[in-house]
């Protein structure tokens, strides 16, 4: 789809996608109209279709420059220059919790109107998504090749932290008990201790606890 040329027309467009965000974020995708986000916007229909045919290019664009956006963020930053896996998780932590508290609506958005993208959308945002849980796994990966986490799977252990850092978002608020900063230090914590190697006699203790089995006594059942 042609964009208007020149800075008005690219002001415009931003200005666009910065009303249906917030109209999206609070109302929901489905029960926003055009009409709805034209006047929102200050803007006619004609200008509305200037630069979007439907909503539903609206919803797309608003994902597709998030997730565009989180990626370059995370590239341009110190972070993927990090060679040790434990300095690189602890790095990717922090960015994660800073970069998506920063940008609430969008998070809520690429969660929950996720399914309201036409196939051929998903497709790309699915990609996108894959391209930033790839950068997680790689540094899991990397940390079990140097010894210094440990990962049952890492498929799952990267979902996990991911879910867990965005949830971050549902609640944190700037004026809260807690700096984003102290959020960043405990949420390292967790995240440390979840992919920590477990000390010499460790697994054994948990196999041991693991193993313990029932016994029958005088008719009833015991753990022993």
């Amino acid at each position: 789809m042609a964009r208007p040329a020149g800075i008005k027309g690219e002001q415009t467009r931003q200005r666009i996608l910065a009303s249906s965000l917030a109209l999206f974020a609070r109302s929901g995708y489905a029960a926003v109209s055009m009409r709805e986000i034209a006047l929102d916007v200050g803007v006619g229909a004609g200008a509305l279709y200037n630069h979007f045919t439907t909503k539903q290019h609206i919803l797309m664009a608003i994902m597709e420059d998030h997730m565009r956006a989180l990626l370059s963020s995370y590239h341009a930053s110190a972070n993927a220059r990090q060679r040790d896996a434990q300095t690189q998780l602890e790095a990717f932590v922090r960015f994660h919790i800073s970069y998506h508290t920063a940008l609430p609506n969008e998070v809520f958005l690429s969660y929950m109107e996720l399914r309201a993208l036409e196939p051929e959308n998903f497709k790309i945002i699915e990609a996108l998504r894959r391209n930033y849980e790839t950068i997680l796994k790689d540094i899991l990966t990397l940390g079990v090749q140097q010894r210094q986490m440990a990962c049952d799977d890492i498929h799952v252990s990267a979902m996990a932290i991911l879910a867990m850092l965005t949830g971050v978002t549902s609640w944190f608020r700037q004026q809260g008990r807690l700096t984003r900063h102290q959020i960043e230090n405990i949420y390292v914590s967790l995240v440390m201790r979840s992919v920590a190697v477990p000390m010499a006699g460790q697994n054994q203790d948990q196999n041991n606890n693991q193993s313990r089995k029932i016994m029958p006594i005088k008719g009833k059942q015991a753990h022993v």
